[in-house]
């Protein structure tokens, strides 16, 4: 049986965005989490006796990389060398643009593939063939830069690419799946998407995933690919890789009566997930639903939440806020106000109706969308459908929080 271990987007030093990495000993953690994931991986192929890691693409992370990267990464091959380990390596769309991966003395384990294609043994039975970027774009399909799979073997492909394309992701190296098993190869080991995905299991067409993710749009559990070969027959199972996880939960705060109810429910809610994950860390945000007693007091009271769920955290250790979202309900039992708080509700309800209003609250959503990093600006509106939608959730949310003020005193 012969073991190979496929990752890719690893994103060396590529920094990680959080509001909860206002903690410094969180902070400390996760300056070097892309190295420590690497790290972890390396030791997981050698102690897992692999023949191979492959890298299909964006190991670095653009131009602002250091030597430094490029020494961590030549000692990390050095120790896969030692193991007798071989690596092969496509270029991305970040490695294309970064400097250090033109000027890396890498050791003779490693092959890297470049833009023309090519092939190379990796013992009787198996090949892997691969195309690297040439530069930061790939507009067109690089399929025509493939060889032909070799007779009888098992032929494994490396390519770096958005597929049909994927929110949050620019269009690189474009192809579908059905282009990718018409090619003859027996597994396709894919990478740019950064979530986990398995287009196809005849021939395996499967997208890793990134090994760390850097913010709360990349949350979830993290991992690597385990490749066996047996008699030509591949199987697949996965090796968990990240050291921070990014985390979106919910908990319903409806059956709390009281602040000290609230609390503890807090409590378990983030000890559970804390225990729920391999990762050393967590950071997670959580949205606090349903129809809880005092509902209009924790809406006022938002800030004063926010810092005592990071300090049920803190107590807890290994799991740190993100943010909490409120999305509460009055209880079901509560009556419409006619007082002034009512007259208000109705008042900010017929302004948010207003053509004129709606447009200017776009206007104002679509200024600040603009200056924010393409791939969050992808994540939080990507078209002109969601846009609209984001503007009036803000401008609800904003109403709903005068409210909770004035209906929070009111209760006292």
């Amino acid at each position: 049986m012969v073991r190979i271990l496929h990752t890719a987007d690893i994103h060396l030093d590529s920094p990680l965005r959080s509001l909860a990495l206002r903690n410094p000993a969180l902070r400390d953690t996760v300056a070097t989490a892309s190295r420590a994931a690497f790290r972890g991986l390396v030791e997981a192929a050698i102690a897992e006796g692999v023949a191979a890691m492959l890298i299909s693409g964006d190991l670095f992370d653009g131009r602002e990389r250091s030597a430094g990267t490029g020494a961590f990464v030549t000692a990390q091959m050095d120790r896969l060398a030692a193991a007798g380990i071989r690596v092969f390596y496509i270029k991305g769309n970040h490695d294309a643009e970064n400097p250090v991966t033109g000027s890396l003395d890498l050791p003779g384990n490693v092959h890297v593939f470049d833009a023309a294609g090519g092939r190379q043994q990796l013992c009787d039975d198996i090949w892997i063939h691969g195309v690297s970027f040439a530069g930061r774009h790939a507009p067109d399909s690089l399929l025509p830069r493939f060889r032909a799979p070799v007779p009888g073997a098992v032929n494994i492909a490396m390519l770096h690419t958005s597929l049909g394309g994927a929110p949050g992701h620019d269009t690189y190296a474009p192809c579908s799946p059905a282009e990718l098993a018409g090619m003859g190869f027996d597994y396709w080991a894919l990478g740019h998407v950064h979530r986990r995905q398995i287009h196809s299991r005849a021939p395996w067409i499967v997208m890793p995933g990134m090994p760390q993710g850097r913010d709360i749009g990349e949350a979830g559990p993290k991992s690597a690919t385990l490749l066996e070969i047996d008699g030509g027959r591949i199987s697949l199972s996965e090796r968990p890789s990240c050291v921070v996880e990014f985390a979106e939960s919910a908990l319903d705060a409806g059956p709390a009566e009281s602040d000290e109810a609230l609390r503890a429910m807090l409590r378990a809610h983030l000890a559970g997930l804390r225990d729920a994950t391999a990762a050393g860390a967590v950071i997670v945000r959580l949205t606090l639903t349903g129809r809880p007693a005092r509902s209009w007091q924790i809406l006022r009271d938002r800030d004063v939440w926010n810092a005592q769920a990071a300090e049920l955290a803190q107590q807890l250790g290994g799991i740190w806020i993100d943010r909490l979202v409120f999305d509460l309900a009055p209880p079901a039992a509560a009556q419409a106000d006619a007082g002034a708080t009512g007259e208000l509700a109705e008042a900010m309800d017929a302004i948010r109706a207003e053509p004129g209003f709606a447009a200017r609250a776009l206007a104002e959503t679509e200024a600040v969308l603009q200056d924010l990093p393409p791939g969050l600006r992808d994540r939080l509106a990507a078209d002109a459908r969601a846009q609209e939608a984001l503007a009036e959730r803000l401008s609800r949310a904003g109403a709903e929080r005068v409210l909770a003020r004035m209906k929070g005193a009111e209760a006292g």
